[in-house]
């Protein structure tokens, strides 16, 4: 009953206004964002991030939400037009989205688009709203040494999702965490690398890492690209409600591509690059004649966006649960609730639960919202793609700035800013994982926390961490993340 009762009071919080209206305009930023190739939602994000001081937490939630919604359907915008994709997330739609343009079929790809994001994102939000009963009893388990081995067990992940070498990977995830370890320890008085300065006292603020890493980091990469995103015009035609039937007529693959979305977007680190390709590749796979892949198969794209919107659903679990972001973009959505005054945990499950409600619901009624937007606006859409990067670049830059010193109206932020914006530059330019970074920055400070308060409470003795069997369990997990590439190998050859 606690549960309806809360979602009854999230629906009138939701249409209580101006909440509506920041549903509406996060869509419309998400979209635009995730249709400027190099921008995205996680770079929106951070650059709106600060500005939602002054809005309150529901409202700041909900606007920071819809961006993230609004930016996977945005993402193939680009895609499709231009056959660069928006966002990462859209990688997979550039195969047989940008096909059926140049075959005259670019509104009907929109328009599957939309449908498939809509559908995608509205199945995987019912499904987290429905299985949030059981997610709270869970989260109830947890208690501070739980809480550590989850922040553990996230950094043993750095490893998994590393994409190319592993060591880079740990380096980055470390210096994260180095990061963390400036200002005021926790639990104690102790001042850890301040060199004196005041202004390091409360160390380095997680969201200035954040604007610096997705927001300068990307500005400088596209900075030397000169001209439109789209070096031609585009030609919009096609049929729209051709496009909305054809989505319909493959309910399948829809549902297939959303719950695959939405179980790869709970793992943490792995994001909706990954669903989208994994659910491209499944849809192949179990088609009747996979060769009409990459040629403007309308299957492709219906695989790819229901899975990079169903990928929400599933990227909130460990983020709104445990304070594990999914993705780049929840770990923004983690800076938010953090600066609101929220945490991840028992608490958006118990005292804030109407809250977590009301941000799961701003996103059911954003994709409905989506679907309207992208059926109404489609074959206006296309100007978006000729947007010159010589405008794009400074006003981030500049709201860039601005955001980072609205934060603590500390100028340590700004350098935060501009020093990791340049850092980031050179990590994914020498292939370092900013993801492995990004993982080291937020759950550094959760680990530590959680380690010395679960010592305090055991008087020093590490058997607080195997006293139970939900941390047994959870050890099991770090160990064979941990050992288990190293392990299987020997396994395999004595085993054959």
């Amino acid at each position: 009953m606690a549960v309806v009762g809360s979602l009854l009071e999230a629906g009138q919080i939701l249409m209580s206004w101006p909440t509506p209206l920041w549903v509406v305009v996060g869509l419309l930023l998400g979209m635009i964002a995730g249709a400027l190739p190099g921008i995205g939602s996680s770079l929106g994000m951070a650059i709106v991030l600060p500005l939602t001081l002054p809005l309150g937490p529901i409202n700041a939630l909900c606007l920071l939400v819809s961006m993230y919604s609004g930016a996977m359907y945005g993402g193939s915008i680009a895609a499709i037009l231009v056959n660069v994709p928006g966002t990462g997330a859209a990688a997979a739609t550039t195969f047989d989205g940008y096909p059926m343009s140049k075959q005259g079929r670019a509104v009907e790809a929109l328009a599957i688009s939309a449908t498939s994001s809509t559908v995608g994102g509205v199945l995987t939000i019912l499904t987290l709203i429905a299985v949030s009963p059981i997610l709270i009893e869970v989260v109830l388990l947890f208690g501070t040494p739980e809480y550590f081995l989850m922040a553990v067990l996230g950094l043993s992940m750095i490893g998994v999702v590393a994409s190319g070498s592993v060591v880079k990977a740990i380096v980055a995830g470390a210096f994260g965490m180095l990061l963390t370890t400036i200002g005021i320890a926790p639990n104690s008085p102790e001042l850890r690398y301040t060199f004196g300065n005041l202004s390091l006292y409360n160390g380095i603020d997680f969201i200035a890492a954040l604007i610096g890493m997705f927001a300068i980091a990307e500005m400088i990469k596209i900075s030397a690209q000169k001209g439109g995103i789209a070096k031609e015009g585009v030609d919009l035609s096609g049929n729209l409600l051709d496009g909305v039937r054809t989505a319909i007529r493959h309910p399948v693959t829809i549902l297939k591509s959303s719950f695959i979305g939405m179980f790869i977007g709970a793992i943490p680190g792995s994001g909706a690059t990954v669903s989208n390709f994994i659910s491209y590749g499944e849809a192949m796979r179990s088609s009747d004649d996979p060769d009409k892949f990459g040629d403007g198969e309308p299957k492709g794209v219906i695989a790819s966006e229901s899975s990079n919107n169903g990928t929400i659903g599933g990227s909130l679990i460990p983020t709104i649960s445990f304070g594990i972001p999914g993705s780049g973009s929840t770990a923004v959505l983690l800076g938010g609730l953090l600066m609101h005054g929220l945490r991840p945990g028992p608490q958006l499950f118990d005292a804030e639960l109407a809250t977590t409600y009301t941000f799961m619901l701003a996103l059911l009624v954003g994709n409905v919202v989506i679907f309207c937007i992208g059926i109404f606006l489609v074959t206006r859409l296309g100007f978006l793609t000729q947007v010159d990067t010589n405008y794009i670049v400074p006003i981030i830059v500049v709201l860039s700035m601005i955001g980072g010193y609205t934060l603590r109206t500390n100028w340590i932020d700004v350098v935060t800013v501009v020093g990791l914006g340049l850092l980031g530059y050179l990590m994914v330019k020498y292939n370092y994982s900013v993801i492995a970074f990004v993982l080291g920055v937020v759950l550094g400070p959760i680990a530590e926390e959680n380690l010395l308060r679960s010592l305090e409470l055991s008087n020093g003795t590490y058997s607080i961490f195997v006293t139970k069997p939900l941390s047994l369990i959870l050890v099991v997990c770090i160990l064979i993340i941990l050992f288990g590439p190293f392990v299987k190998p020997r396994l395999e050859r004595v085993l054959s």
